[in-house]
């Protein structure tokens, strides 16, 4: 190999060489950053899946504990008495509470009041619900959650311009959030308050605690909360009849109507709890057989809620 050959030869090494060199630079300054783009994708998506997942849980754990209250409280009946029934001195607690009306065989009982109840609303079924209500000339209370889409602005509207009363449900019915502490409770019911006014134009003054005033999911004393509730003006209500649609499956129309209907006899004020929501389809069917069950009941009415509703409520 001559000269020239060989100076060739050396050139071609070198620059064989830098292109290793450099492509090793590269490899080594690519491979992390695409490595470190990879993890934090998969971190990004792992928890977005961990907090869908959570609200999945959450979501079950309500419905559970709803269905769970709901159980427990028709497994203990109790008495429900009218304003009228209750003098001053017995709201002041200085006398026991009378046996209850018997409405069979008083031929002077009192106009049963049936308060139909909707909670966990707006839903894609709202102006379904109102449309029947309205068909029948009936006033209802829907206590509502938080939620800021177009749809449900305008269901929140529809709600207070045909008569019905708003109620509150907490803002985002997380148990874990609401539940977790009495500033979290506060912030949450503030937020749904003002929400509410600003769309509306009505400063609600009616709460259903999410699982009820029983429910046994928060870790604050609900007692702090209720007076809590007492100090601000608001007033919470619970039920005494169960639709059974809390539940975590799809009950049938004809269930929920013999469960909203069975046991009305015997209640003077009759607060019935359905949901308004995304699968609760089969309570929107059963919704006028209801209404028209109860209206061809003697001495019946269909309220909503108001001032003058005597506040059914499961804590004593």
């Amino acid at each position: 190999m001559d000269d020239a050959a060989y100076a060739e030869y050396r050139r071609k090494r070198v620059k064989r060489l830098k292109k290793i060199i450099l492509i090793t630079i590269l490899l080594a300054i690519l491979l992390p950053l695409i490595c470190s783009i990879i993890f934090i994708s998969l971190y990004v998506h792992t928890k977005r899946e961990l907090r869908d997942l959570k609200n999945q849980y959450d979501e079950l754990l309500s419905s559970m504990e709803q269905l769970r209250d709901d159980i427990e409280y028709l497994d203990e009946p109790r008495d429900v008495y009218s304003v009228s029934d209750v003098t001053d001195s017995q709201r002041d607690g200085d006398d026991d509470l009378p046996d209850a009306p018997d409405t069979d065989n008083d031929e002077d009982a009192e106009v049963r009041e049936v308060y139909l109840t909707f909670d966990d609303g707006p839903s894609i079924y709202t102006d379904e619900i109102l449309d029947i209500l309205d068909e029948y000339g009936v006033k209802a209370t829907f206590f509502v959650v938080g939620k800021d889409d177009d749809v449900s602005v305008a269901a929140y509207k529809r709600i207070v311009e045909d008569g019905h009363t708003l109620g509150m449900h907490s803002y985002s019915h997380r148990y874990s959030q609401v539940y977790s502490s009495k500033e979290a409770f506060i912030e949450d019911l503030d937020k749904l308050q003002e929400y509410l006014y600003e769309v509306t134009g009505v400063w609600s003054r009616y709460y259903r605690f999410p699982g009820g005033s029983s429910n046994t999911a928060s870790t604050v004393d609900m007692e702090e909360l209720i007076e809590y509730l007492a100090e601000q003006d608001i007033t919470y209500f619970d039920w005494n009849v169960v639709s059974g649609d809390a539940s975590g499956y799809s009950l049938s129309a004809d269930t929920i109507y013999n469960n909203c209907v069975s046991r009305l006899e015997g209640f003077n004020e009759a607060v019935i709890l359905m949901h308004d929501a995304a699968e609760k389809h089969t309570t929107v069917e059963a919704l006028p057989r209801i209404i028209e069950t109860i209206q061809g009941m003697e001495d019946t009415v269909i309220l909503p809620i108001t001032d003058d509703t005597f506040p059914i409520q499961h804590r004593e």
